[in-house]
């Protein structure tokens, strides 16, 4: 029975994080993001697309639905326990574990926004859905990451660095946290390795692009960001 409450959490909140924020706010707007910059769905190319104020909004909803998701699966792992049965016929309620729970939805909402079923599997790169489970699951760490993701920004202006620098010190903070009793358990640490890969596996043409000299800045002119966008 244990399981079925593992993958009720998993399959929620892969709904949840598959909801397509950044489609649906230029969608509102006549636009279909998918055909614009980038052609990705994330806050990025919503900002350098419809600007600053639908760049936030898109930020906002990919951040809130990760948190969501891990408030949703500790919430369900708490009000859902297993029965298990004990010698002499005595049973007892078997609770799955907090940090667990948190970590099945934080993957399920990370792989929903990078692969939305609804938009056959081609979702956004998971970084601020990424942070926003990071502040459901260890809010210290994500106030680290998003300081280390704020300052390579305005030294490089580039958001795709940031982005990668920050995932790549995540597993590094999380485990110094712990060390120093901010963070507890090492499933926290193992997940902070698949994040961090898998954020850093989607940014692979970023980091082409990157090598190459042609990556686009943070504050790029729109008509400029059109003409020179790689899928």
């Amino acid at each position: 029975m244990i399981w079925l409450v593992v993958a009720a959490i998993f399959f929620a909140s892969y709904l949840l994080g598959s909801i397509p924020s950044g489609m649906l706010i230029s969608k509102s707007q006549g636009l279909d993001i998918r055909e614009h910059g980038s052609k990705n769905i994330g806050a990025t190319n919503v900002w350098r697309v419809m600007g600053k104020r639908f760049g936030i909004l898109a930020f906002v909803c990919d951040t809130a639905k990760g948190w969501l998701a891990v408030w949703f699966g500790v919430w369900l792992a708490w009000h859902f326990p297993t029965t298990v049965h004990l010698p002499h016929g005595k049973t007892a309620l078997h609770f799955l574990p907090h940090d667990f729970a948190g970590i099945t939805a934080a993957l399920g909402c990370i792989l929903g926004h990078n692969f939305p079923v609804w938009l056959r599997f081609k979702g956004g790169k998971g970084v601020a859905t990424s942070l926003g489970v990071l502040i459901g699951m260890m809010p210290l760490a994500s106030l680290i990451i998003f300081a280390i993701w704020g300052v390579v920004l305005k030294v490089s202006r580039y958001v795709s660095l940031a982005s990668i620098v920050a995932a790549a010190c995540l597993p590094v903070v999380v485990i110094v946290l712990m060390f120093l009793g901010g963070v507890q358990g090492w499933a926290n640490f193992y997940f902070a390795i698949a994040a961090a890969a898998l954020v850093i596996k989607r940014h692979t043409p970023n980091i082409r692009r990157l090598r190459a000299g042609a990556e686009l800045r943070f504050g790029t002119p729109k008509l400029v960001a059109e003409q020179k966008s790689e899928p």
